[in-house]
């Protein structure tokens, strides 16, 4: 073959531009609403395990002690938890995972994750946004949903036995991969799958459960999360322990996990979510209050908006980039399909304050005062 023909396989990969909340080249908002983080936290007790943990020495490379108690937590045997390095990790091992099981597409929410998106297409799968029936040997649901807040009908189709007899997507004739990511699912405010400490009950029983407790503890820094293979799934978990670099968990990702099962930590949790309804109904009245159309339904600690259009400046990117010069962060939600919305994550009234009194300032052409340095 001429050396000139020969065609670069990463240069056939798609490029996806990664758009994530939370800090940036400027560092930390002095009011992040982009991320959804439990604004209630640090959980303390969570934060004086991770302080206190040992750096000195490795893990055990097998995460004995730290299965058996997630195992516990969730009423499953030791061997049917995964250890991730966080959400994303695991996203992109399961992607793999089923990529060189054979699969060629992968089934993502209408408005989701973007990882669930990167990860099919950095292995050269074809992506389809749902919408019809749920065929692809990959598919992925989130519970409830990003950015939306929604319950995700995926998890009901799933459950329902006469949808599981219609699928024709197979993989190593195996039913398809179906993951629940669970990040929000502590956050829910509202609705029958509120937290009450009894994780993932209501899913359905042939799903992977993904979870990355650090969003609803209030400590994202800390990358860490783990997953709850179906049952009959040994050699899928085996697998994937085999594709993950060793010690994938430090020790600081390791306490977090365990802080995590402590009923302590847990009865913090369910307190903390008392304070975020009432931010959250605070927060929701001040964007009608400003002129805000609200998208409505979420059942979680974050919410759509769609900002009005008033002031000198043209576009809402301009705005945002005008409030984050001022410390304040939203997210844009264009690069989940909504072109013209902001996600919000529930905040404290000191930082709803500070949003109403610079987006008033926009609007009246004022010049919104710059935001002091971040300690």
């Amino acid at each position: 073959m001429n050396r000139s023909s020969r065609v670069d396989p990463i240069a056939r990969l798609p490029s996806l531009t990664v758009v994530h909340g939370g800090p940036d080249a400027a560092g930390v908002p002095q009011h992040d609403f982009s991320t959804n983080r439990n604004a209630v936290g640090p959980c303390e007790d969570a934060l004086r395990a991770v302080q206190a943990s040992d750096p000195g020495h490795y893990p055990d490379p097998a995460y004995t002690a730290l299965r058996k108690a997630l195992g516990q937590f969730h009423g499953v045997p030791p061997s049917r938890v995964v250890l991730a390095a966080s959400a994303s990790e695991f996203i992109h091992r399961i992607t793999a995972l089923a990529a060189q099981q054979g699969a060629r597409a992968v089934q993502v929410p209408l408005h989701g994750f973007g990882e669930y998106a990167r990860a099919a297409l950095a292995r050269g799968m074809e992506v389809q946004p749902r919408g019809g029936p749920p065929h692809a040997p990959l598919q992925w649901a989130c519970e409830p949903s990003s950015p939306l807040g929604l319950s995700d009908p995926a998890v009901l189709l799933w459950a329902a036995p006469q949808a599981l007899d219609a699928q024709t997507g197979v993989l190593h004739e195996q039913p398809p991969l179906r993951v629940v990511d669970c990040a929000y699912a502590p956050l829910r405010l509202e609705g029958r799958a509120a937290w009450a400490g009894v994780p993932g009950s209501d899913l359905p029983v042939d799903a992977w459960q993904l979870w990355s407790p650090n969003k609803a503890l209030g400590m994202t820094g800390v990358r860490a999360a783990y997953a709850i293979a179906p049952p009959g799934m040994d050699r899928w978990v085996d697998v994937l322990d085999t594709l993950a670099p060793a010690w994938p968990v430090g020790s600081h990702g390791v306490a977090l996990l365990q802080a995590w099962v402590d009923p302590v930590v847990q009865r913090w949790l369910v307190y903390s979510l008392e304070t975020l309804r009432a931010w959250k109904s605070r927060q929701q009245a001040l964007c009608i209050d400003l002129g805000w159309a609200i998208h409505s339904g979420s059942l979680a600690n974050y919410f759509c908006a769609q900002p009005d259009s008033d002031g000198d400046l043209p576009t809402l990117q301009a705005r945002l980039a005008a409030l984050r010069q001022a410390g304040i962060k939203l997210r844009d939600c264009t690069s989940f399909g909504l072109p013209g919305s902001v996600r919000l994550g529930v905040l404290a009234p000191q930082a709803q304050d500070a949003l109403r009194t610079a987006w008033l300032a926009l609007r009246g052409g004022r010049t919104i005062p710059a935001a002091p340095a971040h300690p």
